[in-house]
């Protein structure tokens, strides 16, 4: 579904599904590594409530979003929102797609809704972007490294 307020961003990284899904799914190493997401906490499962915290242009942001599907190791999404849904709305998701034994396609993007989307989006949509790939790039640094 592409809506005028999507973001979907891809990159190649050269490490097998597992390995990439590993390096997405820990939470707890996240303050280590991600420029993004700076923390987060809880469950990679269906109906768990995460605890993150991202970098923003301003500062940071603290949200807690519901996972909604788990497809280990290629795909898991959450749906957060600001204050109550259908203001603004926000389903990020994470796909993982086998290219070959040791290579993958991250697809990583975030569909806005809610009656405030459009005037947010326009607001945040382009930091927004670049956040998602610096995020790519150190999924693919930590993914690609032998000792990991």
């Amino acid at each position: 579904m592409k809506t005028k307020n999507t973001i979907s961003t891809e990159i190649i990284i050269n490490a097998p599904a597992e390995k990439v899904w590993a390096v997405l799914t820990d939470l707890a190493d996240y303050a280590r590594w991600n420029p993004f997401m700076i923390k987060s906490a809880g469950e990679i499962k269906p109906g768990a409530r995460l605890k993150n915290v991202m970098r923003t242009s301003s500062g940071t942001m603290s949200f807690a979003p519901v996972v909604q599907r788990v497809e280990a190791p290629f795909y898991f999404d959450w749906i957060g929102n600001l204050f109550f849904r259908g203001l603004f709305d926000g389903h990020h998701y994470f796909k993982i797609q086998k290219i070959a034994d040791n290579q993958v396609k991250l697809i990583h993007g975030e569909n806005f809704s809610g009656i405030l989307s459009s005037f947010i989006f326009k607001k945040i949509g382009n930091d927004t972007r670049l956040n998602f790939v610096k995020m790519n790039q150190a999924i693919k640094s930590e993914a690609e490294k032998t000792d990991h």
